[in-house]
């Protein structure tokens, strides 16, 4: 679990800079712009990064699912060789995907100076910008998400349906409350980042708002990633032990 949490946190990191530092700058100066090569930079780590994360969440739910499922085989069947695999093809997979999309759309023809109605450079707003027909781009869009959001979605449904079935034949109350509890955070960040994701990249086209999209956005690029350690660090029982601790340590130093 700790091994995926490094690489959550690491990617997080990443994805949430490469777009929050451009959105400081154009909110602290008069004349926000942004070069093409710019643009298609913050698409790439943006998109990348983006994908990368739905295929690792997946994995992690795989990895709570074997934890409460088969709890006597977890070492064998997620051994430290399995852990890399799984993280490695984590990232193959988003830097495959989404550098050939990213590619694709920036081979578009786009004439003269234009405003992207956004904070950053995401997808439907650069790709409405071209002077050509984007159809196929859009509809190809759709079928990434479709694919590589939607199907990673699908599988933590598919392994939080077998983990609370589970949850729900265990003999003691301690045992439920235990299993969840090991699960619940993860749930939480998987609710709070595909929610989000998956309305602005599967919502149709004639319903498309800009402002309602820009809203959305920032829920996935900024304040999901920033949720998330406050998440598995209230929901793990050695984390608040030590940070009671802390505290007491600096609020209470003389012996009582």
């Amino acid at each position: 679990m700790y091994f995926f949490l490094v690489n959550l946190s690491f990617l997080e990191m990443c994805y949430t800079t490469s777009v929050a530092q451009q959105m400081l700058v154009h909110l602290l100066v008069e004349h926000k712009s942004i070069s093409i090569v710019g643009c298609a930079s913050q698409m790439y780590v943006f998109t990348i990064l983006g994908h990368t994360e739905c295929c690792l969440l997946a994995t992690m739910a795989y990895d709570r699912y074997v934890a409460i499922c088969h709890p006597l085989q977890y070492t064998l069947i997620m051994s430290s060789k399995v852990c890399i695999c799984l993280d490695a093809a984590s990232w193959v997979t988003g830097f495959l995907v989404e550098a050939a999309q990213t590619t694709w759309i920036f081979t578009l023809p786009f004439c003269g100076p234009q405003q992207i109605h956004h904070f950053f450079c995401d997808i439907l707003p650069v790709v409405k910008l071209a002077c050509a027909d984007t159809s196929i781009n859009e509809m190809a869009l759709f079928g990434v998400s479709m694919l590589f959001i939607m199907g990673p979605f699908l599988l933590i449904l598919v392994s939080y349906i077998c983990i609370i079935s589970t949850i729900l034949i265990m003999p003691s109350a301690e045992s439920r409350h235990k299993a969840f509890s090991t699960c619940s955070a993860h749930l939480m960040v998987v609710t709070l980042f595909f929610g989000t994701a998956l309305f602005t990249y599967l919502q149709s086209r004639s319903s498309y708002s800009p402002d309602t999209d820009k809203m959305i956005s920032l829920m996935y690029t900024v304040m999901t990633p920033l949720l998330n350690p406050v998440i598995y660090t209230l929901r793990n029982k050695e984390v608040k032990g030590a940070l009671k601790k802390t505290l007491a340590r600096n609020f209470c130093p003389w012996p009582r």
